[in-house]
């Protein structure tokens, strides 16, 4: 046929004179054989996945414009067949090509949706009944809602009788279309399969698919909805999320979220919803339950479940000498590469490796022997779990690779041959598989679906997220299988099957029992409903929301006290709070008001509390009159109005406020400020008239001070923050006396100050100038991790010494014994440069780098020696350790700036901190040390300047040096000592050094590293010895004779720089002092916090 090997699967909406190359489509020109497809019979068939539906064009030969076939309905979608003539767009081609494409929902308006299909486009020999075909696999989107051949065969071949495919001008088009369910439309999970799926957050698809598959372990479920979670907080319990989710998705017909499952985890930020692997996660939540199970009347159920228990053992091929060592597992993990099927991994897992020549192993009293080392399974779990080991690191490109080889999976396990020694009923070996997770793309990340058998009677479900759709046993399994089969199209490569959960066939129909309304706690179920209703409300509100405006309220009684600039503190004073509509009318507003406070409307007046263009909040006028207006005309279309509400106290008499003339009248607020307290005291409000004379006034301003009424006062007028002026003349009316009178201004009032007082502030001027200037600074000792500190209100004009004072009064010490540090101006919390003790600016200077409202942070750090020697001197931080390496406190010594070690040894003996043992050499001796092993012992003659300055990630230890190793002779040498558990680069603890001679035995020098150590002899047996060379190990079990190589050891006293490759020796036991880690554990990031 004509130029069929170039054409390649396009859409009518690409640029086709350039393409991509894509592997060469499948023709096939001859009868097809039947095919055995499974059917899925759907509840409505316009849901089905799979269908053939065909396309007779008229008139061929006429064919200008492209025709549309009628629409056939997959997945609740319409597929047309397209048909056009292509002209050519490229030098390679000659002439004319008929374009043949499949079409997905072409006359949607939305941009929503899409949908995964492949598809076999056929074109009918009218003939000889043979179909000519190509394949084509797409995700049909809205701008590509068309896929298909732009040269499917050319022009003229089709018109030739001779081939058959034209007749009577007519030419028949055929296509076979498999479908996903589809995203972003209307699809009915639950009414299409009976199940619902999980919404996506953004990475958390492989979440989804475990869920799922716990989910369908109904015994499982069973269990977690048992948990007690009665006294559970909602937000943090894991159990009460994993209840909750389990709940909707076995109840809900719609798809299920997981954002309060995560948020139970404690995954508040971005990087906790990057794409995780599904073995971690699983092994970290099936650990979570397991704990949160514990004294529960479903304890145990997990590793009833899951746990099966494996044997590791070295046996001996001459001597009848066996060593064996029982494990616990909880899932399996097998290589996939190069494997044919999983059978040949469970057969690669169990292979014997040969122990001999320089590998030969260690059998006590019998000496090196040649052995076979394996592992044989004494029992499988009821659910079993089998990691397929996709992801390998590969150490020629140093990162993670994925295999996508070829891997098949059958449909039925046997597992008696792998079984160590099987007894009984041979169907307990058999197990059917109930879930295939799979993964698409490669090691950078991804898609994860999950196919499940829920009810094991071979009916499959493949689980997309929140779309769930019925599938063929042949999709769920076979074309999971990975590689590059037959059928497996291009973009399939990727896709195949990370995961497999068998279950144990005879056990098959108790674990998938039933799970009904009566297996789920009737308080649980209570709970969850109540969630739900409150729920709705609370939706309901929302949407809602925009109908409706927040009113807050504050009570003459919050002015009360207030010291600060106008009448209270915004942040710090209570408020009452309503919300009300919008529609509302002020008078409805004020009705209800005196409802919920029990106070007639005749006695409250509001006054909103608005913003003035100098940063001050005062009350303005609102009329009752425009009672008839709505809140939102009066708060001029504020989301909230907040206002100071007026009250008539109870014991004045009349039965409402007096009136207010918006005209003639003014509202004034009254404070009184006493020199000697340096306090303000609110007075309360009188309404005046403008015209009225402050002279007249005075004498009820002394009655509410509680002063003699004749007494000579100050007025001043209170503008702004560090704005008052005074009042010069109180015989004008006010609106002469008061620049700018409006509602709200603020008149402060005083006594003259006695003559000759000596007052700090002795006017109102000069208070509110103080309070300017006052801050708050919190004081934190540098020395102690994430101390809270004190603190104290200072004034930002202090210059170094008195702040340094007051903070010294404060910690009860001498200011010249404390040093100062600013916060860094990049981050919160975290001490930057020190401040020298002849520091010259102010502490507003010192502050300058904080945000407004950021709590203002000064650090400092105690001192043993004044500041002013301090500041010629260097700091040397270290750590002295007992003589018997079980105390270690931290050090701070203060050597000259050139000094030396020796010269630091010297000082440190006069340190009180250190604690020298009693009759003991009183020599010390300084060490580096780097991740928990002994780096080098330094110079006495090294400068301090240059250890500092190489510091980096080392630390440095003082100690004193014990008697013997005081000196070091010839044959004699001093060798590094470090814990570790498991792995060598897992050290622990305090490393030390223990002298070595020449000739000495391993049992030995077990025995002084047992003595130096203290180690009971029970607890040293748990204790392994071995010589670290490059990073390796040797251990020194069963070696009690042997002795050891001086010469594989360099002196430590040679104060090698580099220790990077110098053999130590190494103590492996368990690190009793980390956090224990569980089974589930790992490395990696993944973690659920609460």
């Amino acid at each position: 046929m004509e130029a069929m090997e170039t054409s390649e699967p396009d859409s009518t909406t690409v640029n086709n004179q350039i393409q991509a190359e894509e592997p060469e489509p499948i023709e096939e020109d001859a009868e097809p054989k039947p095919e055995d497809v499974e059917q899925i019979f759907e509840d409505d068939d316009e849901a089905r996945s799979e269908a053939t539906f065909s396309f007779k064009v008229e008139n061929f030969s006429q064919l200008r414009e492209s025709a549309l076939s009628s629409p056939c309905i997959i997945r609740n979608l319409p597929w047309k067949i397209m048909i056009m003539q292509r002209n050519p767009q490229n030098q390679e081609r000659s002439g004319k090509s008929v374009g043949y494409f499949l079409q997905c929902n072409g006359e949607s308006e939305s941009s929503a949706w899409s949908c995964n299909a492949s598809a076999e486009l056929r074109m009918l020999n009218q003939k000889d009944g043979t179909k000519f075909k190509r394949k084509i696999s797409h995700l049909f989107y809205c701008k590509e809602n068309d896929w298909g051949f732009s040269h499917y065969m050319s022009w003229n071949e089709v018109l030739d009788p001779d081939k058959g495919f034209i007749k009577d001008d007519a030419v028949i088009f055929e296509v076979k279309v498999n479908a996903d369910a589809p995203h972003g439309v209307s699809w009915d999970s639950k009414k299409h399969t009976g199940y619902v799926g999980l919404k996506n957050q953004g990475a958390t698809c492989y979440m989804n698919s475990l869920l799922q598959v716990l989910y369908f372990t109904n015994l499982l479920r069973k269990a977690v909805y048992k948990m007690p979670t009665e006294s559970d907080d909602s937000q943090k319990s894991v159990g009460l999320a994993l209840q909750r989710v389990f709940h909707e998705l076995q109840f809900l017909d719609k798809p299920v979220g997981t954002k309060k499952l995560t948020k139970s985890f404690g995954w508040e930020t971005l990087d906790s919803f990057m794409q995780h692997d599904v073995q971690e996660f699983l092994r970290v939540l099936l650990d979570k339950l397991e704990i949160k199970m514990k004294k529960t009347c479903v304890e145990g159920t997990i590793p009833k479940l899951f746990e099966g228990k494996m044997l590791s053992y070295i046996r001996c091929k001459n001597v009848d000498y066996k060593s064996t060592r029982s494990e616990s597992f909880y899932d399996v993990q097998l290589n996939i590469k190069g494997k044919k099927n999983i059978m040949e991994s469970f057969h690669d897992y169990i292979q014997t490796e040969t122990l001999d020549g320089d590998n030969k192993y260690d059998a006590g009293t019998y000496g090196l022997q040649d052995a076979e080392k394996g592992i044989v399974f004494e029992k499988f779990p009821p659910v079993l779990h089998l990691h397929l080991m996709r992801f390998q690191y590969d150490p020629n490109t140093d990162s993670s690779v994925k295999f996508n080889d070829r891997c098949e999976f059958p449909e039925v396990l046997d597992l008696s041959e792998y079984i160590q020694d099987p007894e009984g009923n041979k169907e307990d070996y058999k197990y059917r598989l109930h879930a295939v997770l799979v993964h698409s793309g490669d090691n950078h990340g991804g898609h994860y679906v999950v196919f499940i058998n829920p009810l094991g009677d071979g009916k499959w479900c493949k689980f997309d997220d929140d779309v769930v759709s019925r599938c063929t046993k042949k999709e769920a399994i076979e074309q999971n299988f990975g590689g590059d089969g037959e059928d497996t199209a291009a973009v399939r490569h990727c896709t195949n099957a990370y995961m497999l959960v068998y279950i144990q066939q005879n056990r098959l129909h108790d674990i998938l029992s039933p799970v009904s309304e009566t297996d789920i706690p009737e308080a649980l179920s209570q709970r969850l409903q109540e969630e739900k209703k409150l729920e709705v409300i609370r939706r309901k509100e929302k949407n809602e929301a925009y109908l409706y405006m927040n009113v807050r309220i504050v009570l003459e009684d919050a002015f009360y006290g207030h010291q600060g600039n106008d009448l209270f503190d915004l942040e710090a004073t209570p408020t009452l709070e309503f919300r009300v509509k919008k529609a509302a009318t002020l008078r409805d507003f004020m009705s209800m008001l005196s409802e919920e406070l029990k106070y007639p409307v005749d006695r409250m007046r509001p006054w909103p509390l608005n913003l003035r263009n100098n940063q001050t909040l005062r009350p303005t006028l609102v009329e009752m009159e425009d009672g008839q207006r709505s809140m939102n005309e009066i708060s001029e279309n504020n989301q909230s109005w907040f206002i100071f509400l007026e009250l008539l106290p109870p014991d004045v008499p009349g039965a409402s406020l007096p009136s207010f003339d918006k005209d003639q009248d003014v509202v004034l607020f009254f404070k009184y400020y006493c020199p000697l307290t340096k306090k303000i005291h609110y007075m309360g409000h009188q309404y005046l008239s403008i015209s009225t004379k402050l002279s007249s006034v005075i004498p009820k301003l002394c009655e509410m001070a509680n002063i003699p009424q004749d007494s000579e006062l100050i007025l001043w007028e209170e503008i702004k923050p560090n704005l008052v002026e005074r009042i010069q003349d109180v015989e004008q009316p006010l609106e002469h006396i008061l620049e700018e009178l409006m509602d709200g201004d603020i008149i402060v009032y005083q006594l003259e100050p006695p003559p000759g007082a000596k007052l700090e502030l002795p006017n109102v001027k000069e208070y509110f100038k103080d309070l300017f200037y006052k801050v708050e600074v919190n004081f934190c000792d540098k020395n102690i991790p994430n101390d809270p500190g004190f603190t104290l209100e200072l004034s930002q004009r202090m210059n170094y010494d008195q702040m340094a004072r007051r903070v010294a009064e404060h910690l009860n010490t001498d200011p010249y014994l404390l040093q100062f540090f600013k916060n860094q101006s990049y981050r919160d919390g975290a001490p930057g440069q020190a401040l020298r003790c002849n520091y010259d600016g102010t502490l507003k200077e010192i502050l300058q780098f904080f945000r407004p409202k950021q709590v203002k942070r000064v650090f400092y750090q105690r001192l043993a020696i004044s500041i002013n020697e301090l500041e010629n001197k260097k700091q040397f931080k270290c750590t002295w350790i007992s003589s018997n390496l079980k105390e270690e406190k931290e050090l701070v010594l203060y050597p000259n700036r050139n000094a030396t070690v020796g010269e630091l040894l010297e000082e440190a003996l006069t340190c009180s901190q250190i604690d020298l043992e009693p009759g003991g050499t009183g020599k010390l001796r300084l060490l580096e040390i780097m991740a928990n092993k002994i780096f080098s012992i330094c110079k006495s003659d090294a400068p301090l300047e240059l250890l500092l300055s190489q510091a980096g990630s080392k630390t440095y230890r003082l100690e004193e040096i014990p008697e013997e190793e005081l000196e070091v002779a010839d044959g004699e040498d001093l060798v590094p000592v470090a814990h570790f558990s498991k792995e060598i680069y897992t050290t622990f603890g305090s490393p030390f050094l223990i002298k070595y001679r020449q000739g000495e035995k391993v049992k030995e020098v077990r025995k002084r590293l047992q003595d130096r150590l203290a180690v009971p002899d029970k607890e040293w047996e748990k204790y392994r010895v071995a010589l670290v060379i490059q990073m390796k190990p040797y251990y020194l079990d069963d070696e009690e004779e042997k002795i050891f190589n001086i010469k594989e050891f360099r002196g430590m006293n040679a104060c090698i720089q580099s220790q990077n490759n110098r053999p130590w020796i190494g103590l492996e036991h368990v690190n009793k002092g980390a956090n224990k880690r569980s089974r589930y554990s790992t490395e990696k990031a993944i973690k659920i916090y609460n």
